[in-house]
């Protein structure tokens, strides 16, 4: 089964690939000649994912797939939450967002985090929602190099090591953004099998 992921962030689309190996073939926007900057003007991650996937079926007529994710901040009311990507501004800068985050957490003893995906797949003129959530904490400043966003500040619960120093094959087992997309895969293989 081949589905067009609807992201220009060549992290995540690496990252959903190496989940979603062998099980269903991404297209991503670039191979379907879309270069355009898709706006993500909702109040909530389920609104934002659709939005992109209904642009993407609406104009280029494919099935596909949205995800849109936020950190979750406890003591910062759910910050930066939908904002999570423009949480410094709109340049999404990975480090300026780490570097706000870590100066809005100074003082706060509460450390309590989540990560929270939603996706949106649209398939057969149907609309679907998948979610996934991994808890955590906030460490007061940044731990190791892989990954990408506020990896580097997270901590999983049961884990020492922030995902930034867990890596890719241990944060594709357990991150949100897997829980989301394994929905997204069980689902698609039950349609199959139908």
């Amino acid at each position: 089964m081949k589905l067009v992921f609807t992201t220009h962030n060549r992290h995540k689309l690496d990252e959903v690939r190496q989940i979603l190996s062998g099980k269903i073939e991404l297209v991503s926007l670039d191979e379907i000649n879309c270069f355009d900057d898709i706006p993500e003007t909702a109040s909530t991650l389920e609104g934002n994912a659709l939005l992109k996937a209904r642009y993407v079926k609406e104009k280029y007529g494919y099935d596909c797939f949205a995800d849109d994710t936020g950190l979750e901040v406890e003591a910062l009311d759910n910050a930066p939450g939908v904002y999570s990507a423009r949480y410094a501004g709109d340049a999404q800068d990975a480090e300026a967002n780490m570097n706000r985050l870590l100066d809005n957490m100074q003082g706060k003893e509460n450390r309590n985090a989540r990560f929270r995906t939603v996706i949106a797949l649209i398939l057969d003129n149907n609309e679907y929602l998948f979610e996934g959530i991994i808890n955590g904490t906030i460490i007061t400043g940044k731990r190791g190099t892989a990954g990408f966003g506020y990896d580097p500040v997270f901590i999983p619960d049961r884990y020492t090591k922030t995902f930034a120093e867990l890596g890719d094959d241990i944060k594709n087992s357990i991150s949100h953004r897997s829980q989301a997309v394994e929905k997204l895969a069980a689902f698609l293989q039950d349609k199959k099998i139908d």
